[in-house]
């Protein structure tokens, strides 16, 4: 196990793209840490870096307090999973789990021991004798997990292993995942572009966009208070609300009169964007007091929850609602904001500046 630090780190690739511009991290030792962001945004680049898969251009790299920079991802003592499980197909599961420990030469009652231990905490013991075309995805995806475990490494590093699951099979493995860390205890970074995976997971989050980092914090921080409207809009589904709205007599309004609680900080006649989320406001009968008029476009029963979409002055609104909520499409309403204040965001920088 190992905490691991990166310093200063840019990763500049020969024809002048910029992947990671400037970055400093920590990650704590014993940490399940996910990289969030699209496609593009520089978390696998980070990791890849971590690894010893790509020299960055320059910054610093630290494992378990040393200096890694001039050691080859062999040397690092991490252990690395993909999004496509790269399984042996002329192996078996068990022959898969124990490549590592053969490769470097262990005994043969120490890589048993390791290759049991590993099915067994995967739960692999029927599978071990099956070659992997025979195995499901998420059975494939335990093998190349339990081939990294046994490995006992500083820390592991994942990049999106869970992308080519069907959704039922990601979120019994997201499960497996976490239970599986805090058994082992062992340092673990995820990037993921998913933030349902990635709020579902991690100890803490890293918000990434064209190799810039927008925020660090817990699931709970990030969905409650984004650092930046690039965050905001990134984590969160249904999507999160954002008004553009002047502080007058002590509240923020918006268009058409709809009226949120300001936060402290903001003076008469400033002008900003506010986040709500859409569990912030709420749906009334039409003329309802504080409210604002507005139209039901769609509406999206979940069983627990039904997700409105309504026009009102101030633009569309996502909103959620209890699953007995009466109203239909194209029915008339009106849209009350409730709760404390929400983050608020200046236009030009798009960076919280409140609440």
């Amino acid at each position: 196990m190992a905490e691991i630090h990166i310093q200063g780190l840019r990763k500049e690739f020969p024809d002048g793209t910029v992947a990671i511009e400037h970055l400093d991290l920590h990650i704590a030792d014993g940490e399940l840490f996910v990289m969030l962001g699209p496609s593009g945004c520089g978390k696998t680049t980070t990791l890849r870096c971590i690894a010893g898969l790509e020299r960055q251009t320059s910054g610093n790299v630290v494992i378990g307090g040393e200096i890694v920079d001039d050691l080859s991802a062999s040397e690092r003592d991490i252990a690395m999973v993909f999004q496509f499980y790269a399984l042996y197909p002329h192996m078996t599961c068990r022959d898969n789990i124990a490549f590592p420990l053969r490769a470097q030469g262990k005994p043969k009652a120490e890589i048993d021991a390791a290759v049991a231990e590993a099915a067994r905490m995967l739960r692999l013991e029927p599978l071990l004798d099956r070659r992997p075309k025979r195995l499901s995805g998420g059975e494939q995806q335990r093998v190349a997990l339990g081939r990294a475990m046994v490995r006992q490494p500083q820390a592991f590093l994942m990049d999106e292993p869970l992308t080519n699951l069907d959704a039922e099979l990601r979120a019994d493995m997201r499960t497996e995942l976490k239970h599986l860390q805090q058994r082992l205890g062992t340092t673990m970074v995820y990037v993921t572009h998913d933030q349902v995976e990635a709020m579902a997971l991690g100890h803490r989050i890293a918000i990434f966009d064209h190799g810039r980092l927008e925020q660090v914090g817990t699931p709970m921080e990030v969905y409650e208070r984004p650092a930046s409207l690039f965050a905001a809009r990134f984590v969160g589904s249904p999507p999160i609300n954002l008004l553009d709205v002047e502080l007058t007599n002590g509240a923020l309004t918006a268009a058409g009169g709809l009226r949120v609680t300001a936060p402290d900080g903001l003076r008469r006649g400033d002008k900003v964007i506010a986040g709500v989320r859409p569990e912030g406001l709420t749906l009334l009968p039409p003329g309802a007091e504080d409210a604002v008029g507005a139209r039901v476009i769609s509406r999206e029963a979940l069983g627990d929850e039904t997700i409105y979409v309504v026009e009102a002055p101030c633009g569309q609104l996502h909103v959620r609602m209890p699953p007995t909520a009466p109203y239909a499409e194209d029915a008339p309403v009106a849209v009350r904001f409730q709760g404390g204040a929400p983050p608020v965001y200046d236009a030009a920088s798009g960076k919280a500046v409140a609440g």
